[in-house]
């Protein structure tokens, strides 16, 4: 066993484009090579070196199974060198990265590309299990007349699909789909839609500010149904979001009595993301000069059903771990699944009532100042490719931490399920 640091290297991303625009045309595979190609050329690792690729994906595509092995492959690492898929739904990316801290703690490798890809643009359709029976009746036909027969067993409500993407982001544990989370937050914390509203714009402007900024994470995507040209950069954040567009937009999940509009939710996106992380030592062996280190990490559970407040309990369960609580950070990323999901958790921070009856602390986590939060816009504006968005928070944290050369960044995210994700980080 060894007890040295995992260090982040480097990293990179696509941008993040919205589901059915800019990247509609590629799987979770592709987009993930994109990144990994992009990573090696911006580091100049020889590929031989890698001991294991480790890549998050939520849906994974079902034309590439293991889709971490596929991106591997594709992008140039040698067949030798293994590659597992992980999915921790949400902080899909952040398992990629502290299952490699584990496998370097294990003796296991002390070179991984870690990351994560998502194309929510090719979630499947899917028919219903009595469509399937036809089908696999029309299959079996081997005559003429038999496949007429089968053939008229169908009726149009057959050819009406399930939406894979809504099966997958409703639990089915409590029922709820992720929204109507985000309604129980916003009913239980009195967090009002102008509140949300006034999050959500706050989320562009930032997003929108920051462009030159995380142009520096971003590697072009040359497409070839549009001609050629790349695609450079985020193409959710809006440039002219205002209150009055955002209060225009109807209720999505409560139509009668409800807060959250597609206006104050994160953006379904495609995008992947690739970090080169490694052992403390083997990098000062390579003359490489890392971003930052991971010092500690929690995940924790909660009710399913309030998987907003998530990132709460992860960040306790951290705080018990390293002694480490929001205000030590200098910056703060917590993915924006939602703005009520959000403003529920900065409420409860300071809460001793929530600590003590949640938390079984016996003081609060603390504010978790504005001026520190999501400074570069969250998944509101640049959206949230589910499988890709830990490993993002990451490296835009990183990012900032040597730009304010500041010490500390926290990185969390709510996970659907009832889950939550917490990273502390320190730049080197």
């Amino acid at each position: 066993m060894s007890a040295e640091r995992l260090v982040i290297v480097d990293g990179v991303r696509t941008p993040f484009c919205k589901a059915g625009t800019d990247l509609a045309a590629l799987g979770a595979d592709e987009l993930g090579r994109i990144a990994v190609n992009a990573l090696l050329t911006r580091t100049g690792l020889d590929p031989q070196l890698v001991d294991e690729v480790i890549f998050g994906c939520v849906a994974q595509p079902m034309d590439a199974a293991n889709v971490a092995r596929v991106i591997a492959l594709r992008a140039g690492i040698p067949q030798s060198v293994p590659a597992v898929t992980v999915q921790r739904n949400c902080a899909s990316g952040c398992e990629a990265v502290t299952q490699a801290q584990e496998k370097l703690q294990a003796g296991r490798g002390s070179v991984f590309i870690v990351g994560g890809a998502e194309s929510m643009s090719n979630i499947p359709l899917l028919f219903k299990p009595t469509a399937v029976e036809k089908f696999s009746a029309l299959n079996r036909a081997k005559t003429f007349g038999r496949r007429l027969g089968a053939m008229t067993a169908f009726r149009p409500a057959d050819f009406s699909p399930r939406v894979g993407l809504l099966l997958g982001l409703t639990d089915p544990v409590c029922g709820l789909n992720m929204g109507e989370t985000a309604e129980l937050l916003t009913r239980e914390h009195a967090v009002t839609r102008e509140q949300q509203d006034a999050f959500a714009l706050q989320s562009h402007q930032r997003a929108v500010a920051a462009r030159e900024k995380l142009a520096e994470e971003i590697c072009p995507v040359f497409l070839t149904n549009n001609g050629g040209h790349a695609v450079t950069q985020d193409n959710g954040p809006r440039e002219n979001q205002s209150p009055e567009a955002l209060a225009k937009l109807r209720t999505v999940f409560d139509r009668n009595h409800g807060a959250v509009t597609a206006g104050n939710a994160s953006q379904v996106t495609d995008g992947a993301v690739a970090l080169l992380v490694m052992g403390e030592r083997r990098a000062a062996e390579l003359g490489f000069k890392p971003l930052g280190a991971l010092i500690g990490y929690a995940y924790a559970g909660c009710d399913p059903s309030r998987m907003g407040l998530g990132p709460l309990f992860a960040i306790a369960r951290a705080a018990a771990r390293t002694g480490l609580i929001p205000a030590d950070a200098d910056v703060i990323e917590i993915n924006e699944a939602f703005a009520a999901q959000i403003l529920a958790v900065l409420r409860c921070a300071p809460s001793e009532k929530f600590a003590r009856q949640f938390l079984h602390r016996d003081e609060p986590l603390g504010e978790i100042p504005a001026d520190k939060l999501n400074v570069n816009g969250g998944a509101i504006a640049l959206g949230h490719p589910v499988g890709a968005s830990g490993a993002r928070l990451v490296l835009t944290a990183l990012k900032e931490l040597h730009r304010r050369k500041k010490r500390r960044a926290l990185v969390s995210l709510c996970v659907g399920g009832g889950q939550g994700a917490a990273l502390w980080l320190e730049r080197m």
